[in-house]
């Protein structure tokens, strides 16, 4: 090559924007099967690190608690002290890492193990560059992974920021997650609207809570970061996101005076949309995750500063390695052999994009005036607003694929299909747990408390609990406890035992779903819930269930609203009942049919628990259907053990579901009688 010719080749490549942060989202088994993982995905290129954590160390319970049983190393990493952070991140050097903990009720205490993990490395804390999620109001909307009330948990929020703006300058100490909200099925304006409201919530607090001086302020509104999502309409994401950036610097200027432009930026993360992956024909699922991808990417001016894919298989189960790595190389390819980094904003003067950012925008400020005109998010959450609007626009997204309004390829449409070479193999598609892995966490976790100094844990438990009670930031004594051993565990139990615990509305009560459309649908199975109703003298009665620690109640609220349409009288409590608790209420209401719901791979140890539980109690005619992502072994497993059926995610019409259920009520009291 020529000089010249070089010299414009180097020119070139100097014009091209930085790609994003390139991230998997991963963690499993054991800290060190996720750490071996991790150090895998850097060597291939990945550029930042992105920590999924076990459900057990989400909610605050080490892994040998009762509530932990089946849940460890399920859905991420067991983290159950500094130990685990020091194996998680053996090899990795933190001062030289992007990390993003998606962690919410537990930030605190998983930010201080991470410092603490970092300074026995010997790194500075204003060296440390990530995120933790921190925004525990979508908790208790969508994936329910609080513990506390909201307004002690807004606390724990603001302790993190005002502790790491001084301490962790280049730390973000929340993400505010939209993410989950469009899971649980919210609207792109909702979704704007909820997320906004949950950010103004925080920095009232923020600004409220005397923390941070005035003149600081901004500096730590610029450190504000978000997690959103992406679904496949990718016209509308992508005009949702440059709303967001639009909606988010208004706000900054006009609420908070932000005058630095840099301090009002809108910066954020993302995953793309999940809930569209399909277990029917599941290759199909690149290209969703492909289309996604280009809504937050394609457009400049709210392009990602972070973006981590699902893989093809997570309608399956657990994605292996080489699923991973198939992710990251999409990533790869977008990024560096196409020219989307060479241009400016190609949107910028498009009529179209600008007349749909606007409309976005004006739905979702009036979305915005009705939570504040109630007292704002916190009030929102509390009076079960939110959540109810959520219920309902999840139902109209399941009745639009049911009666085909909603095309989705191999589901409503195109079922016809070749056997999949990717699902033939031995191991079914998916990575399938370690079932050692839970046993020795647990044995290593008796360990750690055996070999450490318990005179410098009650110490520090005893400081934690005394600054939580006196209002006092709690991350210093938090680290302090870190270094001392404590578990997450017993960082938990001190407080709940100074805040209490929380039970969020379900939603379900008040959610207005039904449109003539559905009452169509609904006419049959109504018929049937009638007519067994009238043969066995009292209204048919289902229990939904929600067992273990899993929060991902989309499914469960889902099925109690359609049930209650179709005639049924429903109990349904909520998330994390134990076994125990869904036996005796059960028994207590007399119902005639149990349905569980469990995402989190722990099925087969909670149904047999409650399958058992009902036999003792008396229940053992009493029939139980199961649903959530259940591998077709597992299954025939359940079944065999006595469950009447089981659902998983290729059975999307809840009309059918519930027409099968009273079929299965209908045998069970005849044989009965």
């Amino acid at each position: 090559m020529s000089d010249d010719r070089q010299s414009k080749s180097q020119e070139a490549a100097s014009k091209r924007d930085k790609p994003w942060l390139i991230r998997t989202y991963a963690g499993h088994s054991t800290a060190a099967a996720s750490n071996a993982l991790y150090r895998k995905n850097l060597a291939r290129g990945q550029t930042g690190l992105s920590v999924a954590f076990d459900l057990p160390t989400q909610t605050g319970y080490d892994s040998d608690h009762a509530l932990a049983k089946g849940e460890v190393g399920k859905v991420g990493v067991p983290i159950s002290h500094l130990g685990d952070m020091e194996k998680l991140f053996d090899g990795i050097p933190l001062d030289q890492m992007n990390t993003s903990m998606t962690i919410n009720a537990t930030a605190p205490w998983l930010l201080a193990l991470y410092i603490a993990c970092a300074e026995k490395q010997g790194a500075a804390r204003g060296q440390l560059t990530g995120t933790v999620q921190n925004d525990i109001i979508k908790e208790y909307l969508s994936r329910g992974t609080y513990i506390f009330p909201p307004q002690p948990s807004l606390k724990l929020i603001t302790d993190v920021i005002a502790f790491t703006y001084r301490e962790v300058p280049r730390w973000n100490p929340t993400n505010v997650c939209s993410y989950h909200l469009q899971e649980a099925g919210a609207t792109p304006v909702q979704e704007l609207a909820f997320a906004l409201a949950t950010a103004v919530a925080v920095l009232d607090s923020l600004r409220d809570a005397g923390q941070v001086p005035e003149a600081e302020f901004p500096q730590v509104v610029g450190r504000i970061s978000f997690f959103v999502n992406a679904g496949l309409r990718f016209i509308t994401e992508l005009c949702k996101m440059r709303a967001f950036t639009e909606l988010w610097d208004e706000i900054c200027r006009e609420r908070y005076g932000i005058e630095e432009e840099k301090y009002r930026r809108f910066r954020y993360g993302v995953q793309v949309n999940s809930l569209g992956l399909t277990e029917q024909q599941p290759e199909n699922n690149v290209y969703r995750i492909l289309l996604e991808m280009l809504a937050v990417t394609l457009s400049k001016n709210a392009r990602a500063r972070a973006v981590q894919l699902p893989a093809w298989n997570e309608a399956l189960g657990l994605p292996r390695p080489w699923d991973q790595q198939w992710s990251l190389r999409l990533q790869q390819i977008v990024a560096f052999e196409t020219d989307l980094l060479d241009y400016e904003d190609i949107f910028d003067g498009s009529t179209v994009i600008t007349a749909k950012v606007e409309d976005l925008k004006t739905e979702a400020r009036a979305e915005l005036a009705r939570i504040d005109a109630m007292g704002g998010a916190i009030v929102a959450v509390e009076n079960a607003y939110m959540k109810q609007q959520l219920v309902e626009s999840a139902a109209k997204r399941l009745e639009a694929i049911e009666t085909g309004q909603q095309t989705v390829v191999g589901v409503n449409a195109y079922r016809e299909s070749e056997p999949s070479p990717l699902t033939q193999g031995a191991d079914g598609g998916f990575l399938a747990p370690d079932p050692k892995a839970e046993a020795e966490q647990i044995g290593n976790l008796e360990a750690w408390r055996q070999g450490r100094d318990a005179s410098a844990v009650r110490r520090t438990l005893a400081t934690l609990e005394a600054a939580a009670r006196d209002g006092a930031n709690i991350m210093e004594p938090s680290i302090a406890c870190a270094h001392a051993g404590v578990t997450t565990g017993e960082w938990g139990e001190v407080l709940r035992r100074v805040f209490g615990e929380y039970r969020a509305p379900t939603g379900v009560g008040g959610a207005a779903t039904q449109s003539p459309a559905e009452e169509d649908v609904l006419a049959p199975v109504r018929a049937k819930v009638e007519a067994v109703s009238r043969r066995i003298g009292r209204r048919l009665k289902i229990l939904v269930g929600k067992p273990g620690l899993d929060g991902h109640s989309n499914g469960a609220e889902q099925i109690a609203v359609r049930a209650r349409d179709a005639g049924f009288e429903v109990v349904y409590e909520g998330i994390r009942l134990t076994p125990a608790q869904i036996v005796g209420a059960a028994l207590e209401e007399g119902v005639h049919v149990v349905g569980l719901s469990i995402l989190s791979g722990s099925h087969v140890a909670l149904v047999g628990e409650v399958l058992e539980r009902m036999e003792k109690a008396g229940l053992g005619r009493v029939p139980l259907v199961a649903g959530g992502i259940i591998p077709t072994e597992d299954a025939a497993a359940l079944k065999k053990a006595g469950v009447a059926a089981v659902y998983t995610p290729k059975d999307y019409d809840l009309t059918a579901i519930l027409e099968s259920i009273v079929e299965i009520v209908d045998r069970a009291t005849q044989e009965a009688a």
